[in-house]
């Protein structure tokens, strides 16, 4: 069981460190844009790259699991269920994606562009599928 776990996080390992690359990439397109982060529903991080800002107000451990809480309770609007969630803060925003069972996160600063932000979903996928699996499998 062990030998396995270390296959699958050495396997997990390698997939990460080119969806590492795609997200350093994205993070200096996006203007303004200072962190993304990926997680699991329960906000345990799997992937972070960051442009050297001292954001961890915005990836504590309490804030990621929060929203699954308020998506779940969006949910009950009876308006389907919930995809994104953007906060917006004096200085900064939080815009985070339910791709489940990942959450992504991204902090940028009070003029970052959202809609860049959001266009950016649908080619997520694609550099997500592996991570996904993962964490389903474990």
């Amino acid at each position: 069981m062990v030998k396995h776990l270390q296959i699958f996080w050495s396997g997990l390992y390698n997939m990460t460190d080119e969806v590492k690359k795609y997200f350093n990439g994205l993070l200096h397109k996006v203007n303004g844009l200072y962190v993304i982060q990926v997680t699991d529903r329960d906000g345990v991080p799997l992937l972070r790259v960051s442009q050297n800002k001292n954001l961890d107000f915005a990836l504590m451990p309490s804030f990621i699991p929060t929203f699954a809480t308020a998506s779940e309770q969006a949910g009950k609007l009876g308006l389907g269920r919930n995809k994104v969630i953007i906060s917006m803060y004096s200085n900064y925003q939080v815009v985070q994606m339910n791709k489940l069972p990942l959450i992504l996160t991204f902090v940028g600063g009070e003029h970052c562009n959202t809609g860049h932000i959001l266009a950016l979903e649908h080619q997520l996928d694609v550099h997500l599928g592996d991570i996904k699996l993962a964490v389903n499998e474990a």
